[in-house]
């Protein structure tokens, strides 16, 4: 591929918004699972994460010591990792380590992405589904994730199930959309009750499923993202890239969680877009049991500074309990951050790499910076003990995994216009919420914007 059409590569990632534009590949992978680091190659990696820059130049400086293998980090500034790529991929000495985001990504790079799959980093992989798949290739790898779903208060369920009135008598039993439903129906119907008893301060047994700017992506973003994922994987589709359209099919068990999110809230459904709550308060006051968000509401949930009353042990998370699968299914995980190795650089230069990434994931240096210096949680097997994640969220990903539940892939990562899309959604659920329109409403937003937005995104394939 010359030059030219490189950069012309990169401005279209550039204008679809790719978050960043990973490597892609036409490279055969080596075949061995253990890549070996060889002082006659190089290591060049492109970051794109600058907050963690410090700790990449300082592993690279560890592992050059160490082995002799020159490794450069290079750090994109922030929201320009497409420019960058695009720049750094035409020169002789190209990155040979980069980010990718998502499977377009892996499409628009597809002819410089090395096929990962018999390499040690996908060996360690602890979920075999954290890749991007592109042209036959595991085209990505992860190296991070995080989680969401239903996080609850242990301690307030737990007591709750004790009590001879209860619904339930062990959080376990929790495990489908049928009991959650009776379970959130009890507590938000006998609040008051339950508060005398149990001596909390609830106001409902759901945090409000706030509808405004800053909430809104909770619920058309992840909630119906779990909708998508049940219809990709029935067609059997890429779970994260998608297809051209999609239909109503599990939007009636949609709606019922959406209709149990506004029943079992002490917020009025008239006032969700009002902008005036605020879910992460509500739960961290212990107001409400349950939250729907995801892993990263750990650090503020538990941060001294915002007086949060709910302890770190009583914080965890179960899936969003959709009435399909329950029995099988997990938390809903994914990650926009996958290694990509250059198939173009040599194969001194990638040997040299995949040596360098295991390094990174199996040292004592390595695994210290993932976990306790960028506070990432691996999604590698090889980060146990000491590197074990310390976010209590996270760990029930991982629990779930372990104990047999299949993951829900990240289907929102698919969205056509994905602004605009949304948009439509909420601007439907508002409507429905406050009994100005009705459930069709919030289908044909679902399906009709669906189809609309995908023409727009995707008019240039059809040329």
């Amino acid at each position: 591929m010359n030059r030219k059409k490189l950069i012309a590569m990169g401005l279209v990632a550039a204008m679809t918004a790719s978050l960043f534009a990973g490597c892609g590949s036409t490279g055969e992978s080596g075949g061995d699972t253990s890549a070996k680091a060889s002082s006659t190659g190089r290591v060049y990696y492109l970051n794109m994460k600058p907050e963690v820059d410090g700790v990449w130049q300082d592993l690279a400086a560890k592992y050059t010591e160490e082995t002799g293998v020159p490794v450069e980090v290079l750090t994109a500034a922030s929201g320009t990792y497409n420019t960058t790529m695009t720049s750094e991929m035409a020169k002789d000495d190209a990155p040979t380590i980069f980010n990718v985001s998502k499977p377009d990504d892996a499409k628009t790079w597809n002819e410089y992405t090395y096929d990962m799959k018999n390499t040690s980093l996908y060996d360690h992989l602890s979920d075999k589904s954290l890749v991007i798949e592109n042209d036959g290739k595991i085209a990505g790898v992860a190296n991070c994730y995080e989680c969401y779903g239903l996080i609850y208060n242990k301690k307030i369920l737990e007591d709750y199930c004790s009590l001879d009135s209860a619904v339930v008598s062990s959080i376990d039993e929790i495990n489908n959309f049928e009991t959650l439903k009776a379970v959130c129906d009890d507590i938000n119907s006998r609040v008051d009750e339950i508060n005398d008893e149990l001596g909390t301060d609830l106001t409902g047994a759901i945090a409000s499923p706030g509808l405004d700017d800053g909430s809104s992506w909770r619920f058309s973003g992840h909630l119906t993202s779990i909708a998508l994922y049940y219809q990709f994987r029935d067609a059997g589709c890429n779970l994260t890239a998608g297809q051209a359209d999609v239909s109503d099919k599990y939007l009636d068990n949609m709606k019922n969680v959406w209709d149990m999110y506004i029943t079992d809230t002490a917020a009025n459904p008239s006032t969700l877009a009002s902008g005036s709550l605020d879910a992460e308060s509500e739960f961290g006051m212990e107001e409400a049991v349950f939250y729907q968000n995801g892993d990263w509401e750990y650090s503020p949930l538990t941060n001294p500074e915002n007086g949060y009353l709910i302890e770190e042990d009583d914080l965890a998370m179960m899936p969003i309990y959709y009435g399909v699968d329950d029995e099988n299914e997990g938390l809903a995980v994914g990650t926009e951050n996958y290694w990509g190795i250059n198939s173009q650089a040599s194969q001194e230069d990638i040997d040299a790499s995949l040596a360098f990434l295991e390094w990174v994931i199996t040292s004592d240096e390595g695994r210290d910076a993932f976990t306790n210096q960028m506070g990432l949680t691996s999604t590698f097997d090889t980060f146990t003990g000491d590197y074990e994640t310390s976010n209590k969220l996270a760990q029930c990903a991982t629990k779930y995994v372990n104990d047999g539940k299949t993951s829900v892939a990240w289907s929102y990562n698919a969205t056509p216009n994905v602004d605009e899309w949304r948009a439509g959604v909420v601007s439907a659920l508002v409507a429905y919420s406050s009994d100005s329109g009705d459930w069709d409403g919030v289908v044909s937003a679902f399906v009709d914007g669906w189809a609309e937005q995908w023409a727009l995104a995707h008019e240039s394939d059809a040329q």
